[in-house]
């Protein structure tokens, strides 16, 4: 067991204003070493993590607030990285035009405390409309609503008519994505636009997809050329890319372009794999969504091609998924939230460890690679100088990972955002 000590100078020297929490628990889950630290205290301080130590070897500063988690175990916040906040499941197809445009927008601020309450303190959102995820996050930041730390795709784009298009309108209602690019110089002309207006990763589509008219999954929908246009503007500018990519020609040139996380990855073959492990991209690939889609999905609207669609590729999805994993490819936590609830974003660890993962694995997808996807060295585990985002649970996750479902405590940035002891 790793003790982080040596912090009391560091303490002694912070401004006489600074807020210091300390955290106690019966168990802490380093996802770093892989093991289980008992009885942790742990110091933040302006949101930051000070101290990391066992309680009697670390104590609490003087005039610190403290929290007790007695008889819970502690894990790194959650990452959830491909959501889409100002969406609702229950609108699918075209039932969701009876809403106006800022409706979804405040919709988002819910979903934002959902996926909050669920554990995820830091979530990616990949594509929205209207710049309702910029919109939400900087109210997020500012303090005036209630949920997680956000990177924002703003609009996702891909080819005219394609998936990131708007393709369930006929031509006299000249409904489109004024992002949609057809060149290379086009691409980095949408990635420069996105940007200036609050973008903080960059989505686009390069394949069909499940949820849009008139595509397919496995169409490939930009070229290679577009995308590795995207990519070198966004790297210039220090932004990620990620591209959503079911079949497998797309997934393939999207990795060959550079992208930075491939979603969905449903069709990847072997090939796929071995150049994912080669370039570095890590692979999203949502597979628990499909048990809500199916269940409910038709209830709620959703065409019967969509749902057509959904269905043939939900076990090769999962498939592969297990493939990939087994050949050492790098998996991250997306599971696309608002195609179902987002309340429920933590029920895909429990797929996760079906199709092969161990828990400490899944959990690890959802922390410390998942940050090391994101580029961010201060998220993905309780560590010092890292913040201080934490979920409480009652259980050990690494035993039974379904007790990440249902959270007793959420801290982000050392504050209490959700307690149901």
């Amino acid at each position: 067991m790793r003790i982080w000590l040596g912090m009391a100078a560091a303490l002694a020297a912070g401004a006489a204003n600074a807020e210091t929490v300390a955290v106690s628990a019966d168990r802490m889950l380093d996802v770093q070493s892989g093991g289980m630290v008992e009885r942790p205290l742990i110091v933040v301080t302006d949101g930051k993590i000070t101290a990391v130590g066992k309680q009697g070897e670390l104590v609490a500063p003087a005039g610190a607030k403290v929290v007790d988690l007695t008889g819970l175990t502690l894990t790194p916040g959650l990452i959830e990285m491909h959501a889409h906040l100002d969406a609702l499941p229950e609108w699918g197809g075209y039932s969701g035009l009876q809403f106006s445009d800022a409706f979804w927008t405040v919709v988002a601020v819910r979903n934002a405390r959902d996926t909050l309450d669920a554990g995820f303190t830091t979530a990616r959102n990949l594509g929205s409309g209207q710049f309702a995820d910029v919109g939400l996050r900087e109210a997020i930041d500012a303090g005036y609503i209630t949920g997680p730390r956000l990177i924002t795709a703003a609009y996702s784009f891909g080819a005219t008519g394609g998936h990131c298009d708007s393709t369930y309108f006929p031509p006299s209602m000249k409904q489109r994505n004024e992002y949609s690019a057809d060149t290379p110089d086009e691409a980095r002309k949408s990635v420069r636009t996105l940007r200036k207006y609050g973008a903080t990763v960059i989505k686009i589509c390069a394949t069909g997809g499940v949820f849009s008219r008139n595509t397919e999954p496995g169409q490939q929908q930009m070229t290679e050329a577009e995308m590795k246009a995207v990519v070198d503007e966004a790297h210039q500018w220090g932004l990620k890319v990620a591209a959503h990519a079911h079949g497998t020609s797309g997934i393939k040139a999207a990795i060959r372009a550079g992208v930075d996380t491939i979603e969905h990855a449903s069709l990847i073959d072997d090939e796929g794999i071995r150049l994912a492990k080669e370039k570095g991209a890590y692979l999203s690939m949502d597979i628990y969504n499909t048990e809500y889609t199916q269940a409910e999905g038709k209830k709620n609207g959703v065409l019967e091609d969509n749902l057509r669609k959904d269905r043939e590729i939900a076990e090769a999805q999962r498939q592969n998924f297990k493939r990939a994993h087994q050949a050492g490819a790098k998996m991250i936590y997306g599971t696309d939230s608002g195609v179902y609830p987002h309340k429920d974003s933590a029920k895909q660890f429990a797929v996760m460890v079906r199709y092969g993962m161990t828990p400490l694995q899944a959990i690890r997808a959802a922390t410390l690679t998942a940050a090391e996807a994101l580029g961010r060295g201060d998220l993905g585990a309780i560590s010092v100088g890292r913040w201080g985002d934490m979920v409480a649970v009652a259980g050990d996750p690494t035993a039974d990972v379904r007790v990440l479902e249902a959270p007793k405590v959420v801290i982000k940035g050392g504050e209490v955002v959700k307690d149901v002891r």
